[in-house]
């Protein structure tokens, strides 16, 4: 049977496998189908990137966010104001819920319960508020990129950032963003461009977050990233003498769990494309001290690949020490 109109409505906070049966089996059976995400300004995910993630996982329903303020035991109240929101009753109401049957009878409207005891999809929202790790297969990309946790590798050049931010991925069995100001410098070498201005370091630090948010919704729980945003402001300083406000604000914005930063005390490798040897002791210093400016937790790593890779293993492990869900061990 295909109903005209058919409605799902809910907090999604956050969305999981289980919003998506329901929302499918709305799409499914009605001509129309309309998704009403509930948010409070309280809600540590904000309602409109809840509905951002649910219209990209279901393109073809109508999805609106509402300002919850209403007290969500008062059936009448919400029936009411769902007829104000859609300015006519749905012809069916899909809920997982008790107040469906009450809910939907208010508005004229036929309840469809779909999967009420959690026996086709056994999760919720507050059981990966708790820990999204454990239930990482229940949360589809975009929301995957939320919880994510970001540990970014930053260093002066030639201390080993990409090396070790390569081999903690592999370990992990995860991926990882590669630094894109490298890969832009390359292209810039070739042709034959020796001055930068601001506006590159802008273009590099955006591309740089847009790889990282990309990536980030196909990470196993953690991305490993060779620099970020962060990195980029004192590139800037290095470049071209000075801050950026800018980039900063650029980096204000990125997300980071945890910065692992190398020491500067192995050899300098030139690749023909490093010219920092002369500063990569300074540039080390500039790092310390904006790291310990900022509130995101850090950890210097030196001594060989292996020991600083067993360090960066153990701080990166502690990110989930509240969670039932652990790395598997890892010995080097």
């Amino acid at each position: 049977m295909k109903f005209g109109l058919g409605l799902v409505i809910g907090k999604f906070y956050p969305p999981h496998r289980g919003h998506k049966l329901l929302i499918d089996e709305a799409v499914a059976h009605s001509e129309r189908s309309v998704v009403i995400v509930c948010g409070k300004p309280t809600d540590t995910i904000p309602g409109e990137l809840r509905g951002r993630w649910l219209q990209e996982i279901h393109p073809t329903a109508q999805v609106m966010v509402i300002d919850d303020r209403y007290d969500e035991n008062d059936s009448l109240v919400w029936a009411e104001n769902t007829l104000r929101w859609l300015g006519r009753a749905p012809d069916a109401v899909f809920t997982s819920e008790d107040y469906g049957d009450r809910y939907s009878e208010l508005m004229g409207s036929k309840h469809i319960a779909v999967d009420k005891a959690r026996g086709r999809v056994p999760i919720s929202g507050t059981a990966i508020r708790n820990d999204p790790y454990a239930n990482w297969d229940f949360i589809a990309p975009p929301v995957r990129s939320w919880f994510a946790k970001r540990v970014c590798v930053v260093g002066a050049e030639s201390t080993g950032t990409t090396t070790l931010a390569h081999a903690l991925a592999e370990i992990f069995q995860t991926n990882w963003v590669e630094e894109y100001g490298r890969e832009y410098s390359v292209e810039k070498l070739a042709r034959n461009e020796a001055e930068w201005n601001t506006e590159e370091f802008a273009m590099i630090a955006n591309e740089q977050t847009r790889r990282e948010d990309a990536a980030a919704r196909h990470a196993n729980r953690i991305l490993i990233c060779d620099t970020n945003a962060f990195a980029t402001v004192l590139w800037h300083r290095r470049y071209m003498g000075n801050h950026c406000a800018v980039v900063e604000e650029i980096a204000r914005h990125g997300k980071c769990d945890l910065y692992l930063l190398t020491g500067d005390e192995i050899p300098f490798v030139q690749d023909g494309l490093r010219d920092g040897e002369h500063i990569r002791q300074e540039m080390h210093r500039w790092f310390e001290a904006a790291l310990a400016g900022q509130s995101v937790p850090w950890k210097i790593l030196r001594g060989s690949h292996e020991e600083r890779l067993r360090e960066a293993i153990r701080a990166t492990s502690a990110l989930f020490e509240n969670s039932d869900w652990a790395p598997k061990a890892i010995s080097l």
